[in-house]
């Protein structure tokens, strides 16, 4: 079977690995293992790895941590592995960086699907970047995008780092400037379906994006709130064509 990505197993039960494993290589993924923080960054280091299924609850450094150490060391996809009541961890893993969760006790078909989803974002991002396509470069309110080769740049001229997420996010609302944009529509926009159109997920990525590009995030001028209706990107957003 041909592969279709490789993945990185993160937990500290050895079954759940194995488990895992067995089922996603009959799937045509080539998957490794590693059972704490050190195996782990063995893994990354020695291999290109396309997206890390990392469990919250681990003994020693725990997957917040591991999480954090992954968004600051590459662009890898991270889907995270939560407990079915543990929205803070959830909430905190995706404000880290994380590109989606899954809430423990899981199916098997959920979890491929939810790999399937991320990497194919990933592969389309890839794709965007190799054939120059998804509308070049664009400027809103002294910020220039860049969305072939994913580049954010402030008004001061300094690189900020987007995780896909953000991206796909910050595409949406440059896609359609001064336009609301309800949850239901950046839902599509963000080709997310396995987020429900009330989970706190949506105000977690929004809230990273703003973080970054707002003088104030907690009171936005970019990005607003239009109560009870959704979210406008307030400004003008010009072709760098």
């Amino acid at each position: 079977m041909e592969n279709t990505g490789t993945l990185l197993v993160v937990d500290d039960e050895e079954e759940i690995c194995n488990f895992l494993k067995d089922y996603l290589e009959q799937h045509g993924y080539e998957v490794f293992t590693a059972n704490d923080g050190d195996a782990m960054r063995a893994v990354m280091n020695d291999n290109s790895i396309d997206l890390v299924i990392l469990d919250l609850l681990m003994p020693g450094e725990d997957g917040l941590t591991l999480t954090r150490y992954l968004r600051e060391k590459s662009k890898v996809a991270i889907i995270i592995l939560t407990g079915k009541d543990e929205e803070v961890d959830r909430i905190v893993g995706l404000e880290m960086g994380a590109d989606d969760y899954i809430a423990k006790p899981f199916s098997s078909r959920e979890l491929l699907a939810r790999v399937k989803t991320v990497l194919r974002r990933v592969n389309e991002r890839t794709e965007q970047i190799t054939a120059g396509a998804n509308g070049g470069s664009v400027q809103f309110a002294g910020w220039s995008f860049d969305k072939v080769g994913r580049r954010l740049m402030s008004p001061a001229g300094s690189e900020v780092a987007l995780t896909t997420m953000e991206f796909n996010l910050l595409t949406a609302f440059t896609d359609n400037p001064n336009r609301v944009l309800d949850r239901d529509r950046l839902l599509d926009l963000l080709q997310n379906r396995s987020w429900e159109p009330y989970d706190r997920s949506i105000d977690v990525l929004l809230g990273r994006l703003r973080s970054k590009i707002e003088n104030n995030p907690k009171r936005p001028e970019l990005i607003k709130t239009v109560r009870g209706t959704g979210y406008v990107l307030a400004t003008t957003v010009d072709s760098g064509q």
